[in-house]
């Protein structure tokens, strides 16, 4: 029996794991914390997520724990709109996005890998190209190694040696909050350098997410900070923020990796954030994770030849992440007259066009 060895226990791992169970592989998931456990935060599917997942078996119950995502568009801090998501069209061509907790798809995902195939608690220290796994009590030996241990990989360094993660410019808070008013339309709402958006959960709360321009590594920034930074702009922010709780705000820096040469070596693939992580701006980070895991389980098991996962993947997956960068680059503008000047080219866009720019981001099958 071929055996596949899985470093890290994420959403893009756990997702991987189950592809290469369906087609009757070992697997063995090595994850370095002592249990697979997700923060605090939501997560947009979107519909090319979905149809991964069906791969998977998994999509009914992943649409059972979430929620229509119903974000209409981007407005500017006083409320007023700059560009509207054609849902209906969105729906019609390629079926409904969805909104859900991290946590939540993770249990899923980890209930659908045999508690023998999960090794929590062990750090990899070295991965070599024939299929060799070093970690802190062992060593271990796969027809496949599959790096999906996030934008600081060990696992890549034996794939592409030494990429450095480059800053994006930016740090994110993100917020669980449950409302205490009906909220309206969901979305974005860009400023001068700083953007806020929400969207509801299944459960009644709602999933908050903030950006602004600092230097890497600017402390603090809890409540206060998002109360000060957004706490004027349009309803219903404000409520939003006052019914958010401190122990609950995540802030951390965004960054990113360079595009890289390769996503293979040998036995070695790198899927999710190890390979390509981006910025968040298009709701993509998870999804095309889901992505790499079902096409790197069908090429393992077609023919061995990684090769052909990284022409398939490579290019998409690095297209969406320019993509993503781009968008972070517009909507993080800070200047009076370069955002006056993009607001009013947002505004003239039609909402055609904008629904077909989704399309190469949108349009995959597996």
């Amino acid at each position: 029996m071929s055996k596949a060895v899985i470093v890290g226990g994420g959403i893009g791992g756990l997702a991987t794991a189950i592809g290469f169970i369906q087609r009757g592989w070992e697997v063995e998931v090595l994850e370095r914390s002592t249990r697979i456990a997700e923060v605090g935060a939501g997560l947009s599917l979107w519909p090319n997520a979905l149809r991964a997942l069906d791969a998977l078996g998994l999509g009914e119950e992943v649409r059972a724990r979430a929620i229509e995502d119903g974000a209409s568009g981007i407005r500017d801090s006083k409320g007023r709109w700059l560009s509207r998501t054609d849902l209906t069209a969105v729906r019609a061509r390629y079926g409904s996005p969805i909104m859900m907790h991290r946590a939540d798809l993770l249990d899923i995902l980890r209930a659908a890998v045999p508690e023998s195939a999960l090794r929590t608690g062990l750090s990899v220290t070295a991965v070599r190209s024939d299929g060799t796994v070093v970690h802190s009590t062992g060593v271990l030996r796969g027809d496949v190694i599959v790096g999906a241990d996030g934008i600081h990989s060990v696992v890549r360094e034996a794939v592409c040696g030494e990429i450095t993660p480059r800053y994006s410019g930016y740090g994110a808070w993100r917020v669980v909050v449950m409302p205490t008013e009906p909220m309206g339309d969901m979305g974005e709402t860009w400023g001068r350098g700083e953007r806020f958006g929400y969207g509801a959960l299944a459960d009644g709360r709602v999933y908050c997410f903030a950006t602004a321009n600092m230097p890497a590594g600017t402390p603090g920034g809890g409540l206060a900070e998002l109360r000060r930074r957004f706490g004027t702009w349009h309803d219903p922010i404000p409520s939003l923020l006052a019914a958010a709780d401190e122990s609950a705000v995540l802030k951390h820096d965004l960054y990113e990796l360079p595009a890289l040469k390769t996503y293979v070596a040998g036995r070695i693939a790198l899927i999710g954030d190890a390979a390509h992580a981006m910025t968040p701006n298009l709701g993509q980070g998870a999804c095309q994770a889901l992505e790499d895991a079902v096409v790197l389980a069908r090429v393992a098991a077609e023919d061995g030849d990684l090769t052909r996962y990284d022409r398939q993947r490579r290019p998409r997956t690095q297209m969406i992440a320019a993509r993503s960068a781009r968008i972070g680059t517009v909507g993080q503008l800070s200047s009076a007259p370069a955002v006056a000047l993009r607001n009013a080219v947002l505004r003239l866009v039609p909402a055609g066009v904008q629904f077909k720019a989704l399309a190469p981001v949108l349009d995959w099958e597996i």
